[in-house]
């Protein structure tokens, strides 16, 4: 019998959260630090000693040694370098350990080793990583002992970004000053802050460790270059929801036991449909938090799934012929005072602020297609795009019965006078309870669709940061926002003016919504008569990062300049390369000396002439 974990126990304990700085913080220092989370805003330098203080003492009872500043460069993993808290030995020969202010908000790394685009040269080696205070402090326990993690961005001398963090915290504060506005114009003047926030579904393949050792493709490349199909693969759909079997069982135990010690709120874990394929999600946080707890999970995946003698494969196709992997990013947005802006309520044709926010979602995803599309363009998911486990290449948005009906009656009428309801679901059975049903069906098919009150990216890759779909998401709709608040703000009557405007949005973007079946060669088809773009590799959609229309769009908000976005296509096209070549040469080191060497070495029967 397994031991019984209380989880409210062990959630967050190796978290330096909310209980552990009311005890290690004198309170005026503490009601600071709270308030800067909070806001968002810049750390008071005044009391960053006391905090690191603080911080040190509260790591160093739990054992700690050394701290490390852990950010994300454009590798789409994570990086870190070690320091411990030693400091000069005193006269009589010991060692006072010591972290002070400086070395919590600031500390410094080579800028010209990590991709850059052409940012920067090996001559121009200064970087800076900088602490986010809004995503906590953790520590790790593992091989090294405890150490503290410090969440930082990462910028170089000249202050360009050089990670994934630093335009995802300008993204979260564009589109939280853009909503404010739509939401002063709706008379809403308690709310202080709109929050992006995230949950994302992370898939996975669990293999043995010994046999992957046996597959050099797997170890260079992630995935399998040569096989053939198992008798028996996933065609009698008995994995999916399967029971779990016990080895794995005992992996996911030891995982959720990680994350939730780390503060990840890892709640749901499932098989998923391919045979040695699972899924873990957690509950929805801030989005920069929430990239970061996808990161701590991605590497808790793999070192959890070391110490159980397997492999954990997070390559978007591993296995030709099954299911591929992906990442769902669930998306919405919240006031500070909890009202979440995707909301619908009960009657979504009589919520005018919700209409006006769906009309400027659909403006955005229409308009930026091309950079949603490109925010997933890592070279594994162009193997699993569009095949049957994934949304096509295609974007469109999937909105629902209810939804598609209320936009109808908007386009064709100019008023929308009823929501259809989804009435009452009633089993047949007796001994069954009837319930209320959701007003829509759910559309698996659509990369990117509206499941209630949030909407679900589905075309994240599952070895993909999640950042840059969040960057776009938040940029796309600050720029419709701002455009609906601009001309809103103006109008003498604001009631006609909405009502304008919302009907205008629906029409004129009516061409991104679609409700069937994204699998179809139909949908190609028409897709390309409505002229939404159809990228289908990494190669064709990284332009999209450079276009006019995105250099406008992102400078506008100081999320990238120019410098930084052609920085980052470069990056991808070198990864794209340095990929493929890679899979190549496996490939030929293989075919020469396993499998043309060992048929060559196996006595053969040739065929008479």
């Amino acid at each position: 019998m397994s031991e019984r974990i209380d989880v409210t126990e062990i959630f967050g304990k190796n978290v330096f959260n909310d209980s552990a700085m009311r005890e290690k913080l004198p309170k005026s220092v503490y009601k600071k630090l709270k308030q800067t989370i909070e806001d968002g805003a810049e750390l008071d330098p005044s009391i960053a000693d006391v905090v690191a203080h603080g911080i040190k003492d509260w790591a160093i009872e739990r054992g700690a040694t050394h701290y490390s500043h852990w950010f994300q460069p454009m590798t789409g993993v994570t990086a870190e370098k070690h320091d411990s808290f030693i400091s000069a030995p005193t006269s009589d020969g010991r060692v006072i350990m010591e972290f002070s202010g400086k070395e919590l908000i600031k500390g410094e790394s080579d800028a010209s080793s990590f991709p850059s685009g052409g940012l920067r040269s090996t001559f121009e080696a200064r970087g800076y990583t900088t602490w986010d205070c809004t995503s906590p402090a953790f520590l790790r326990e593992d091989n090294l002992g405890v150490t503290l993690y410090i969440p930082t961005a990462f910028c170089s001398y000249r202050g360009e970004a050089l990670d994934k963090k630093t335009p995802l915290l300008k993204s979260m504060e564009a589109i939280n000053e853009q909503s404010l506005r739509i939401l002063r114009l709706f008379g809403n003047t308690t709310s202080k802050r709109v929050v992006p926030c995230a949950g994302v579904e992370q898939e996975y393949f669990l293999i043995d460790k010994a046999k992957y050792l046996q597959r050099k493709d797997l170890i260079y490349t992630g995935r399998t270059l040569f096989g053939a199909m198992p008798p028996k693969g996933q065609e009698m759909d008995d994995h999916y929801f399967g029971s779990i079997r016990p080895r794995i069982g005992a992996f996911m135990k030891d995982v959720n036991e990680e994350l939730w010690k780390l503060g990840v709120s890892a709640k749901t874990q499932h098989n998923e449909v391919a045979p040695a394929q699972h899924e873990l999600a957690p509950i929805y946080t801030q989005t920069n938090v929430a990239v970061d707890h996808n990161q701590m999970t991605m590497e808790t995946l793999k070192r959890t799934a070391s110490k159980h003698n397997l492999t954990c494969l997070l390559h978007e196709k591993p296995f030709a012929g099954v299911n591929g992997s992906g990442k769902h990013n669930n998306w919405s947005l919240t006031t500070n005072d909890g009202i979440n802006l995707f909301n619908p309520g009960e009657t979504p044709h009589e919520n005018i602020q919700f209409l006006l926010v769906l009309g400027c979602v659909m403006k955005a995803v229409d308009r930026h297609a091309d950079l949603l599309r490109e925010s997933t363009a890592v070279p594994g998911n162009d193997l699993r795009l569009g095949a049957a486990e994934a949304p096509p290449a295609i974007i469109s948005m999937f909105l629902g019965e209810q939804l598609e009906d209320v936009i109808d009656q908007l386009c064709s009428t100019g008023e929308a006078t009823h929501s259809p309801q989804g009435g009452t679901f009633k089993t047949g059975v007796a001994s069954l309870p009837d319930f209320a049903k959701d007003a829509t069906d759910r559309n698996r098919t659509s990369p990117f669709a509206f499941t209630g009150n949030k909407f679900e990216f589905r075309m994240v890759g599952s070895s993909d940061s999640v950042s840059s779909p969040n960057v776009v998401l938040n940029t796309i709709l600050a720029e419709a926002f701002r455009e609906a608040a601009d001309e809103l703000e103006a109008a003498e009557d604001f009631d006609m003016a909405v009502h304008n405007l919302i009907k205008r949005l629906m029409v004129e973007h009516r061409r991104i919504v679609f409700s069937g079946n994204g699998y179809s060669e139909e949908w190609v088809v028409e897709a390309e008569r409505r002229g939404l773009p159809n990228l289908k590799s990494v190669v064709d959609a990284v332009d999209s990062l450079v276009t006019d229309k995105a250099v406008k769009l992102f400078e506008s908000f100081g999320v990238y300049t120019k410098a930084e976005l052609e920085s980052r296509a470069e990056i991808e096209y070198e990864a794209y390369k340095k990929t493929v070549n890679i899979e190549a040469k496996t490939m030929l080191d293989m075919a020469g000396k396993q499998i043309i060497r060992r048929w060559c070495a196996t006595p053969h029967s040739w065929p008479s002439p």
